[in-house]
């Protein structure tokens, strides 16, 4: 008999999966399992509640008398240390279902009658914004007990940057870890990833290629908070690849007022047709700002770079080419002077390549910065796979950091170096007396005899630290 067809053995199966209930209570008593387990996962994913750093302990379906009903949330957390001890209620949805106002509204009552801290949801949500609850609760049963939310993304994510980068200390509790990855990846466990830009997708794509859309349009706001969901959801496979922390991009007012953000994303689309975001990425040169252009049906990524601050024009363009050795020809280059309005001289990088002074539209001024872009098709379909509008800003955003971004490195002006005495000119003659010796009246940068080597050399850009 071939062992092709044998299937390991599996600590949490998919196998036995019958609707919904059964899915949602799998998959929370597997998370939370795995999160007494592993003891670093479990802080992992308490620590940014204000959970002390103690022993977790986990319970599922515990009954509470809610006035006249009894009600069981799905999950508890408490987490232990010392005297100290915070308590969560869990509430977990799966697949396509969304989290119910009465119900989280229930749990926060009861949190609030027992004296626990937080009430943590856990659905496919992705809020548009980090921190940002997708449903709207009173405000009022908020004052004595948070409520926060996590995308069964997120969780995933978070699971595979502790195993493959972080690290698990016990190799026990490492497989543990993977087991609860692989569970999650499967299609079964009802964890999905973000697959769909709202029903008022086609229509809103239809009304910008017609120019027809308007501000008052249905919809519209909604296609506008989908696509900041999306880039969160960009940042999250991004920084689970990476094994970095990648978040969008949000001023102070933004983060304060999700509603601004909104607002400003349907002004651009109902404007110019466009749907615009960055996000960013630890230690890289620059944010990577994201835009779909929804009337050109083109998704473009780029970044703006600081050129040196020393060296000839041509030089600095030089700086920049070398660092995009591997980019694709097909990546454009734009070139921006100092003290110069409108946008700079630009040009595909195979032109640049074979001409860097094509990127210079005036010798006498210094270049200020560059910008590197790259444009792809976009999908234009509102779900996931091949022709899809989620699936063309993820391949964009993978393909552009991997060709540019990740290669790049910021300028850095040499240090100084010390000058070699000159030998003396008598060098029988007191060191007092020596004629060839350097002074105070020499050159500070260039001194007395400097070779023309030498003066390239102070002239041109380091190369990259």
């Amino acid at each position: 008999m071939s062992e092709d067809t044998w299937h390991d053995a599996r600590l949490i199966p998919t196998s036995g999966i019958n609707g919904a209930e059964e899915q949602e209570r799998r998959a929370t008593s597997a998370l939370l399992a795995v999160m007494t387990a592993v003891r670093e996962f479990g802080r992992t994913l308490t620590k940014p509640y204000g959970a002390p750093a103690g022993t977790v302990g986990t319970y599922i379906e515990v009954p509470f008398q809610h006035g006249e009903k009894r009600l069981y949330p799905d999950g508890l957390i408490r987490v232990s240390r010392g005297s100290k001890t915070w308590t969560a209620l869990v509430e977990v949805k799966t697949a396509g279902n969304t989290l119910d106002v009465e119900q989280i509204e229930n749990y926060l009552d009861i949190a609030k009658d027992q004296g626990f801290d937080a009430v943590i949801t856990i659905s496919n949500e992705i809020p548009a914004i980090v921190g940002q609850h997708p449903t709207k609760v009173d405000k009022r049963k908020l004052r004595k007990v948070d409520l926060h939310h996590l995308s069964w993304t997120h969780v995933l994510a978070e699971a595979v940057m502790q195993k493959e980068f972080r690290g698990v200390a016990d190799p026990d509790q490492a497989w543990i870890l993977g087991e609860l990855i692989r569970y999650l990846e499967h299609p079964r466990s009802g964890a999905m990833e973000f697959e769909d830009m709202s029903d008022s997708w086609v229509s809103t794509r239809d009304a910008v290629t017609a120019g027809t859309l308007r501000r008052t349009d249905k919809g519209v706001q909604e296609v506008a908070a989908r696509f900041d969901a999306l880039l969160r959801f960009v940042s999250l496979q991004l920084g689970r690849q990476l094994g970095t922390e990648v978040t969008p991009v949000l001023s102070r007012k933004e983060l304060a007022e999700p509603a601004l953000r909104t607002e400003a994303l349907v002004d651009q689309l109902v404007q110019d047709g466009r749907l615009s975001g960055s996000i960013r990425i630890p230690d890289t040169i620059g944010p990577l700002i994201v835009t779909a252009d929804l009337r050109a049906k083109t998704v473009t990524c780029h970044v703006d770079i600081d050129a040196p601050r020393e060296g000839r024009p041509t030089t600095r363009v030089n700086w920049l080419i070398r660092q995009l050795k591997n980019a694709p020809e097909g990546v454009r280059v734009e070139a921006t002077a100092a003290h110069s309005r409108g946008p700079g001289a630009a040009e595909l990088l195979r032109v640049a390549r074979e001409n860097p002074a094509a990127l210079i539209a005036d010798p006498t001024k210094d270049l200020r910065s560059f910008r590197v872009a790259d444009t792809h098709a976009m999908g234009s379909k509102r779900g996931r796979g091949r022709g899809a509008f989620i699936d063309s800003v993820l391949d964009s955003v993978d393909t552009f950091y991997a060709d540019v971004i990740q290669n790049l490195k910021a300028w850095s002006a040499a240090p100084p170096r010390l000058r070699a005495e000159p030998p003396p000119a008598n060098p029988d003659s007191p060191a007092a007396l020596n004629s060839t010796a350097l002074s105070s009246q020499d050159d500070p940068v260039v001194g007395p005899e400097v070779t023309c080597s030498q003066e390239a050399e102070q002239e041109s850009p380091s190369e990259p630290s």
